[in-house]
């Protein structure tokens, strides 16, 4: 199934996340693959007009988090959001891109992160939205936007947000979301952390560090499991390797040459084993 494709996730096959909202979407469409559910998702959401001091504290704390299993979720919109997303992509991490628009290249917005929209995609992170795959982006799409970006996430994380803006709508629906709100402080002189500071009275987590999130989302580093090749069977390999990129079952019962029944208990076997994981149609390697 090509990456690039756009797929739909019916109502049964949301994320457990999105279904506990209240007004959670009938469907999702997606472009790539869906990071594994049993990750953190945090949401850094943050201004379009960032301080030098916002793209600072935003790249310091994302590469603080290599090597944990964590997801980075955020808009594709220029400011913080690019920047968290560009930086969680150069450390490796899992990342989820959300436009204020459908998927269809013709409409995605905004353009300038067409690019960053691709390499999501070719790092095994994905994009997803609500709407249609060609709506265009409009003022009402980016409030839903910010409902999917609470709605998907285990925490949100706020880099710099003035009192009244899109990002303060997404730390609200967070908190009405049950979800973790973290913030950083910043300059009492800025106006662009006045955001901040109202929810850090209001009892949001303090963020002054990387280590300040691995203890909010209670994250543990991911050990790499050693995989001794030699200890599974000719069909067990053959899945493991065809598994460098998740796949759903019919992908794999399509590339292998072998009885429906074998695959699936090879698959099985794997499982057992702790080498591979299932989650939202996709198997992956663990």
């Amino acid at each position: 199934m090509n990456s690039f494709e756009i797929k739909k996730l019916e109502p049964k096959n949301l994320p457990s996340r999105i279904k506990e909202i209240p007004d959670k979407p009938k469907q999702l469409f997606y472009k790539g693959q869906i990071p594994p559910e049993d990750y953190k998702w945090l949401a850094v959401v943050g201004s379009r007009k960032y301080s030098p001091y916002g793209r600072e504290v935003c790249e310091k704390l994302i590469r603080g988090l290599k090597n944990y299993p964590i997801v980075i979720v955020s808009g594709l919109a220029l400011g913080i959001d690019s920047i968290a997303l560009e930086t969680a992509l150069e450390s490796k991490l899992k990342t989820v891109g959300i436009p204020g628009s459908g998927l269809d290249d013709k409409v995605l917005y905004p353009p300038a992160s067409k690019n960053l929209a691709k390499r999501i995609i070719e790092n095994n992170g994905c994009l997803i939205s609500e709407f249609e795959p060609n709506q265009e982006a409009t003022k009402w799409t980016f409030p839903q936007r910010n409902r999917i970006m609470a709605g998907l996430s285990d925490a949100v994380l706020l880099i710099e947000a003035e009192e009244k803006s899109g990002t303060m709508i997404t730390a609200r629906l967070a908190n009405e979301y049950n979800r973790d709100v973290l913030a950083v402080p910043g300059s009492i002189f800025s106006e662009n952390t006045t955001g901040n500071h109202k929810l850090l009275k209001l009892g949001a987590g303090l963020i002054r560090s990387s280590d300040d999130i691995i203890e909010a989302l209670d994250l543990k580093p991911e050990i790499k499991q050693e995989i001794n090749l030699d200890d599974l069977s000719s069909l067990e390999k053959a899945i493991w390797e065809l598994l460098s990129d998740p796949k759903s079952k019919e992908e794999i019962f399509e590339n292998l040459k072998a009885e429906t029944s074998k695959v699936s208990s090879a698959l099985s076997v794997l499982e057992i084993k702790g080498l591979i994981s299932e989650s939202l149609g996709f198997i992956r390697r663990i």
